[in-house]
């Protein structure tokens, strides 16, 4: 089978890139071909970059590389705002275009919410109705395409977040002059709904009884984007009581940066209050580290499936559960193998990409005779 990704895709930094490489990275290893169509910027073996999402046109593009690409299902990354103005509204042109050559098209939405702006409840209730398949990561979001979007049970495919099966980097916290340091993990975009600044509130209260704990937040800055947020949380750190010891990691974060980011910390902490399941939970999970984050639906049960952490509801429900982690070795042990396990018999990158084929192949095209797929690498 011959599939098309549209979707951003590495070196550009984005997690649905991310997530696109490793889940073509996965299915390259069936008898599966894998072409992507990206942004400008994106490199690799049938990657195609062909768009800057300010351009116009974007679905004539990436349609006319479908055209030669011929491929037997097209399989659309969707976020809001990767695919033009007023909130990547080409992406139904797109489907249009790519429907009009009776071609088998689905969408992983990264995005599900309850009760979105107008244009964007626009965009996906269109995309619910003319899309083949939906694929999405939790039973949320699930419940929400039929709540409120009106779809149809039969195109919507709950496929959980992959996660790589790997050994944590070797002297990370060497690497990253963090030895002989308790180490809770912020990491990801500097934003309000991250709620980052409870953490550096709660940390003096974790210091009085963790007085090796070390925080650490880790975030590439997006020019100018929440600018007032990032100055009040910087502000709340300079001004904290053990402000020596919170340090803040900057930089681009290539994935190699990154796993050892996440290899060197102990703990990760996500006390979001907006957000469905994160792809830093999947990373958390594949170098076995333990988890605290907030009761947000999607947290709450991937926790109770991998039992890889706990979730809090108060300020002092997090400073509870992030001492426990720090100090208590068999708890910790516990979910760090639970961590492990999850991603090894459940949500392996190789289980992913299996799952997404049989969700193709329920779309593939009947052919009028007996024929057999064949495709023996290249």
């Amino acid at each position: 089978m011959r599939v098309l990704f549209v979707s951003t895709y590495p070196p550009i930094e984005c997690g649905i890139g991310t997530y696109t490489s490793f889940l073509a990275e996965a299915l390259a290893r069936t008898p599966t071909e894998v072409h992507i169509v990206s942004q400008y910027g994106a490199e690799g073996r049938h990657v195609y970059p062909l768009f800057s999402p300010n351009d116009e046109g974007i679905a004539r593009r990436i349609f006319n590389a479908a055209v030669k690409v011929t491929p037997d299902i097209v399989h659309i990354q969707h976020e809001f705002g990767l695919y033009g103005e007023l909130d990547g509204i080409a992406v139904l042109e797109l489907i249009y275009r790519i429907k009009s050559t009776a071609t088998p098209i689905i969408a992983t939405f990264h995005t599900v919410q309850k009760e979105p702006e107008f244009r964007k409840e626009l965009i996906l209730r269109t995309m619910c109705r003319e899309l083949d398949g939906i694929i999405v990561h939790e039973e949320e979001h699930v419940n929400i395409l039929r709540s409120v979007f009106d779809t149809d049970t039969a195109k919507i495919f709950l496929i959980e977040h992959g996660a790589r099966v790997m050994t944590p980097v070797a002297g990370a916290k060497e690497k990253l002059n963090l030895e002989n340091r308790k180490v809770v993990l912020l990491t990801g975009y500097f934003r309000p709904t991250k709620c980052f600044d409870k953490i550096v509130d709660l940390f003096p209260h974790i210091v009085e009884r963790v007085p090796d704990a070390w925080l650490v937040l880790a975030s590439k800055l997006r020019m100018l984007e929440f600018s007032m947020y990032r100055k009040m949380l910087t502000e709340k750190i300079n001004s904290s009581p053990v402000k020596e010891r919170i340090e803040v990691f900057r930089g681009q974060f290539p994935q190699k940066t990154f796993d050892t980011i996440l290899s060197a910390c102990d703990i990760i902490v996500l006390p979001y209050i907006i957000g469905a399941q994160s792809g830093i939970m999947a990373h958390a999970m594949t170098f076995g580290k333990p988890l605290v984050t907030s009761n947000l639906e999607a947290f709450v049960a991937t926790l109770e499936k991998s039992g890889a952490g706990f979730y809090a509801k108060t300020d002092d429900e997090y400073i509870d559960r992030i001492i426990t982690l720090l100090t208590d070795e068999e708890v910790y042990n516990r979910f760090s193998r639970n961590a492990v396990n999850y991603v090894k018999e459940k949500i392996s990158w190789d289980i992913i990409a299996d799952k997404t084929i049989q969700v193709y192949e329920q779309f593939e095209r009947k052919p009028e005779c007996r024929t057999r797929h064949v495709f023996a690498g290249e």
